[in-house]
């Protein structure tokens, strides 16, 4: 060892010290730079060099920048993130439909239908009053408006969210974008143990942590830049240097077959909903209305519920041609070919074959520009997440708000109004004014009138209310009011006796046959835009009596309202147009309708406390008033915002706490960078003074020779 090895010694130290001092200096610079964490100087001892009196060394190497950074703690608070983003956007808007179910300002919902039946009370008690009439429009139209109202409002929230939803899918690709050019970056630029990218790495779990808060991800990391981030549910997002798509499309539709099925077909829709079909064929056949057509059951939560119909069973909807749509609620199916949507396929179904129809907008994974995967999120009847598809991040708190929570609501709200209007047409078809009727126009229609009305094919909005039975009709002399005749509507006259209405094979067209049979020159019927008219001859009027079929009010046929759901019910405009049109009164058993008689108006007023079904999609069939039905709706709303509101805070807890424990890791702290540039500024006066004494030594030696 000779002298002038001291001075390597000393440039060592001083470049360690420095290279300390330059990497603190950075770390108090950037105390509060987002997503920064602490870098520090890895030092080593240089190499040995072995002699007598031994190993002596040779001064120290600064290997490395290092940051502090846990990875666990880092992926298990994405995970938080997500979960509680999914809180904060459902929660947040939840928030904003408290006003629009707000019951405590007296103005609310369930005081208009009180307002409404408090009206026909008034008018049961004076039945002939025109001013009752008048108050009972009013009470009514308010009734109307605000279910309208309400529908509307939900509907603009929707398509509110709609606009957060592509916001944050525009997001996430750009996310995946700039993750996929840091690991190229990183692939490029990084030699671990040598020159530390750790800008890069900074940055990228900064985007990593933002893609968190959008959606659920799952982060493997293989080192470098071969970093691979998936949904939760498994598709890929980025891959390295490769990222993927995710797109927010419209209504699409598709096909999951049966490994042995060779069906050739493929399902078409019309219409919109708020929920995801999926149809799955019980019996294989073809797609024809015979008694050979394939049989599907329905499920609106991805196959984890099947529909009920009225009577508690499985619904079972048959495929037909494509003149003969079926109707499932809101939407109308029907099954083409690939290439041609009119052309009817020419293999069969098998059993197990399952088709899917996605109404709504939805949110999917692309592989490449013609392999896509639905990963809308979804939720079970019994509020269990599809976990094959997204279930984090404010996309899903978005999503689940949109479909899962308003749907929900928009769904009971026409429940709701929709078993108003049965109710009340139910009762009022089969009523009398004070004046017979000279004419009536149906305001509900069928998409074909030569198919039974109570098949789902028929197109009527009522068609699962219609039953077996008689629906009478009486004719009246127009000048003396006296009774003519009177009779029940026979579907075949060709058979002896009475044969009555059959919803499973009678069709618009047999009815306005039946009409017409019954009093041939002095009442007729006919169809008009798929809908049914009667009118009386000059010199004749006429009244409908009592019906069992619920055939008057599925047609509205002498109905006091009109429409099917929230959005669309109204008032029957032959009822505006004619105040005497509202019915208090009835045909009683000898044929008359007497000024008086309240027999109608008492009992919609009945309806108030009275136990009436109400079908709903999540819960099924109700029974109980549509009061109690509206307030437990009122309640769900409330309860669903304080859970939002509790999952929110909850889940944020644990993602702080999360955060708190990497900033621990990898946070600058002041206080210990300053102890540390003390430390190094020391380390670095002592190596120059280390060069110092061997300049001093050389000199002695020098000075000898000398």
């Amino acid at each position: 060892m000779s002298v002038n090895s001291l001075l390597g010694i000393g440039q060592s130290g001083i470049f360690a010290s420095q290279s300390s001092i330059q990497t603190v200096g950075n770390n108090i610079a950037n105390v509060d730079t987002p997503g920064y964490h602490r870098r520090t100087v890895e030092l080593d001892e240089a190499m040995s060099i072995n002699g007598n009196p031994g190993q002596i060394g040779t001064g120290v190497l600064a290997t490395q920048v290092v940051r502090s950074f846990d990875q666990f703690v880092e992926n298990t608070y994405n995970t938080k993130a997500s979960d509680r983003d999914r809180w904060n956007s459902l929660n947040t808007e939840l928030k904003g439909l408290d006003s629009l179910f707000n019951e405590s300002n007296q103005d609310g919902l369930n005081a208009a239908l009180s307002g409404y039946f408090s009206a026909w009370n008034d008018l049961a008690a004076a039945p002939d009053s025109y001013p009752a009439r008048e108050a009972l429009l009013s009470k009514t139209q308010v009734l109307t408006g605000l279910l309208n109202s309400a529908d509307a409002q939900m509907a603009s929230l929707q398509k509110q969210t709609d606009s957060y939803i592509s916001q944050d899918v525009t997001t996430v690709n750009d996310l995946t974008t700039s993750i996929a050019a840091l690991n190229k970056q990183i692939n490029e630029q990084d030699i671990p143990g040598v020159n530390n990218v750790n800008e890069l790495y900074d940055k990228r779990d900064s985007l990593v942590r933002q893609l968190a808060e959008k959606i659920d991800i799952t982060y493997v990391d293989n080192g470098g830049g071969n970093v691979t981030i998936l949904t939760r549910a498994g598709q890929p997002l980025v891959d390295g240097a490769e990222r993927y798509e995710i797109k927010f499309e419209g209504p699409k539709s598709f096909n999951d077959l049966t490994p042995d099925s060779n069906f050739d077909g493929k399902i078409n829709f019309s219409g919109d909903d708020d929920y995801e079909y999926t149809f799955q064929v019980v019996q294989g056949g073809s797609v024809n209305s015979g008694a050979s057509a394939a049989m599907m059951k329905v499920s609106l939560d991805g196959g984890k519920t099947w529909l009920k119909d009225d009577d508690g069973n499985t619904l079972l909807v048959p495929a037909r041609p494509d003149d003969g749509k079926i109707t499932v609620r809101g939407l109308k199916i029907w099954f083409g070919t690939a290439d041609n949507s009119q052309a009817t396929p020419s293999n069969d179904m098998e059993v197990g074959d399952t088709f899917t129809v996605v109404p709504k907008k939805g949110l999917y994974w692309y592989q490449n520009t013609s392999s896509f995967v639905n990963i809308t999120p979804q939720t079970s009847f019994t509020g269990q997440a599809d976990d094959s598809r997204v279930t984090g991040g404010s996309l899903a708190g978005y999503f689940n708000f949109r479909d899962d929570y308003v749907g929900n609501y928009r769904d009971k709200l026409d429940a709701f109004s929709k078993t108003l209007v049965w109710e009340t047409n139910r009762i009022h078809s089969q009523g009398a004014g004070l004046d017979p009727q000279s004419s009536l126009s149906g305001t509900y229609g069928v998409d074909n009138d030569a198919v039974a009305l109570g098949s789902g094919a028929s197109g009527l909005a009522f068609a699962d209310k219609l039953s077996s039975g008689t629906s009478m009709v009486y004719l009246y002399d127009a000048q003396s009011g006296a009774l003519v005749s009177s009779a029940a509507l026979d579907f075949d006259p060709s058979t002896p006796g009475q044969q009555n209405f059959d919803p499973d094979t009678n069709t618009l067209q047999d009815v306005c046959t039946a009409l017409n049979n019954a009093f041939p020159g002095k009442l007729s019927a006919q169809i008009v835009n798929h809908r049914l008219q009667i009118h009386s001859a000059d010199g004749s009027k006429f009244e409908l009596g009592e019906d069992t079929t619920g055939l008057w009010a599925a047609l509205g046929i002498n109905t006091f309202l009109d429409g099917s759901n929230a959005e669309d019910v109204s008032f029957n405009t032959n009822v505006t147009q004619d105040l005497a049109h509202i019915n208090a009164g009835h045909v009683n058993g000898a044929g008359e309708a007497n000024t008086g008689d309240n027999t109608t108006a008492a009992s919609i007023v009945g309806l108030e406390t009275k136990n009436v079904d109400i079908l709903t999609l999540q819960a099924g069939k109700l029974n109980e008033t549509m009061s109690s039905f509206y307030n437990s709706l009122v309640a769900e709303v409330g309860s669903d915002t304080e859970q939002a509101n509790f999952n929110f805070t909850y889940q944020k807890a644990l993602a702080d706490d999360l955060d708190r424990r990497q900033q621990e890791a990898s946070g600058v702290n002041l206080d210990q960078e300053l102890s540390d540039l003390i430390k190094f500024q020391h380390s670095y006066t002592a190596a120059a003074k280390l060069i110092t004494t061997a300049d001093q030594m050389i000199q002695t030696l020098l000075a000898i020779k000398q």
